[in-house]
């Protein structure tokens, strides 16, 4: 699988992170054609793995298409144009995102379909990337929970400079009382689609939902409620069908990073009987991680592996069996889980070399994070656990879609797996 693996005309900067001093002013490409090693990076770093991501895409990719799905990833997790193009490559036929500036950004790095998970809540944004549609082709969904969302979209489309020029394609969003965002109950769904139906300038083109926000875990609890909530879902098509312009065009989509075997299974026996097109929006399995979605995919080891990890040094060991990291809230996600010690790696041949090659991994037993600051990371070891000032420690993250909103540019290595891996490439994202 091929991919651009440096952004095209990027100049590196002392802005850019975890880069040694001397790339500041360099092209990115000639950066990466150095052969920089990974001991080389400043700390705090996040690095991802090429093999483990491409890896992923392809796996995630042709298993949706194995069930007669569509996969529309959701590109808020890495907000990085590199990896979206590696996704569409691997067979994505659309991008999810959650805002419109989102949108804008993808509409301008090239993507034409795109999914907006959410409904607008301005009209002007709303207008803007309509009429970027309409004068540059492609297409984009968004969605509505409420008749608030209906009535802005059919003051837009009624607007002098874009009537007849512009009409919106609408999801009706399925949620649940208590939950996130969507209707409540599948009646009120209903209500809303008629109002979609009688609404100038809009397009009824199918149902969303997200059942990660009624469910959570692996227990059969969970599964079953996610499973129940797709099941609603895709009984709201079937409903729907004979109000379609063209039911074989019409979505009906859930999410499916942390449930993809319950939100396949419901949707590929729908795919079996109904018409339309049937969309896994799955963000997070394109990175994977070593905390909650490892925790709750079927395909953690056989089909996904974790894609990126941190690097961070001690910066002092005050007490015996503490040790704190330089890398905290502003480098690695914490939100669901903290970071995962997972080796201490060779100092890169400074005084404090541990005698093997240079990052090689060395096991730090029952060492555990227990809490993280704004830049430090508390790292509880055994007491006789002989880390000093300067070792560097492995970290594992969990939760993508709060990993890479915290880096500007990622270095990328050919595998994790390797003793001091050269940096092949450089991710950069959006956010």
């Amino acid at each position: 699988m091929t991919w651009q693996r440096v952004p095209a005309g990027r100049v590196l900067s002392a802005d850019d992170k975890a880069l040694p001093a001397w790339a500041a002013g360099m092209d990115a490409e000639a950066f990466v054609a150095r052969g920089v090693r990974l001991s080389e990076l400043w700390t705090p770093a996040l690095v991802v793995d090429a093999s483990a991501l491409e890896r992923n895409a392809a796996f995630l990719a042709g298993w949706v298409a194995g069930r007669g799905l569509e996969l529309m990833p959701h590109g808020k997790t890495t907000m990085a144009p590199q990896l979206w193009h590696l996704q569409q490559d691997a067979g994505a036929t659309a991008l999810t995102l959650a805002t419109p500036s989102q949108v804008r950004v993808a509409r301008a790095v090239g993507i034409r379909d795109i999914m907006l998970a959410n409904q607008f809540a301005d009209a002007e944004a709303a207008a803007a990337l309509a009429l970027d549609v309409a004068e540059h082709g492609g297409r984009l969904w968004s969605w509505v929970d409420g008749d608030a969302g209906i009535d802005l979209l059919a003051g837009v489309a009624a607007r002098p400079e874009l009537a007849g020029r512009v009409r919106f394609e609408v999801l009706v969003e399925l949620g649940r009382p208590g939950g996130r965002t969507g209707a409540r109950t599948p009646e009120a769904a209903l209500a809303l689609a008629e109002r979609v139906l009688g609404a100038p300038g809009l397009r009824l083109a199918g149902v969303a939902g997200y059942e990660g926000a009624i469910a959570h875990g692996r227990s059969a609890e969970a599964l079953h409620d996610a499973g129940a909530f797709v099941t609603d879902l895709l009984a709201l098509h079937d409903a729907l069908l004979g109000r379609y312009d063209d039911p074989a065009d019409a979505i009906a989509t859930a999410g499916g990073s942390a449930f993809p075997d319950v939100v396949a299974d419901v949707l590929a026996a729908g795919a079996a009987r109904l018409p339309g097109r049937f969309v896994i929006r799955s963000g997070a399995s394109l990175i994977h991680d070593e905390g909650y979605y490892r925790s709750v995919s079927p395909f953690d080891g056989d089909g996904l592996r974790p894609a990126a990890r941190a690097v961070a040094r001690v910066v002092s060991t005050p007490e015996p069996g503490l040790a704190l990291l330089d890398a905290g809230k502003r480098d690695v996600p914490y939100d669901l889980d903290l970071p995962i010690p997972l080796a201490r790696l060779a100092a890169g041949g400074s005084e404090h070399d541990l005698g093997a090659a240079g990052g090689s991994e060395h096991d730090l037993g029952a060492a555990e994070v227990e809490a993280v600051n704004d830049q430090h990371a508390f790292l509880r070891t055994d007491p006789g656990f002989p880390l000093t000032l300067g070792d560097r420690v492995l970290l594992g993250l969990s939760h993508p879609c709060t990993m890479f909103d915290k880096w500007r540019l990622i270095p990328v290595v050919a595998s994790l797996d390797e003793d001091d891996p050269v940096i092949v490439g450089l991710i950069e994202t959006r956010f």
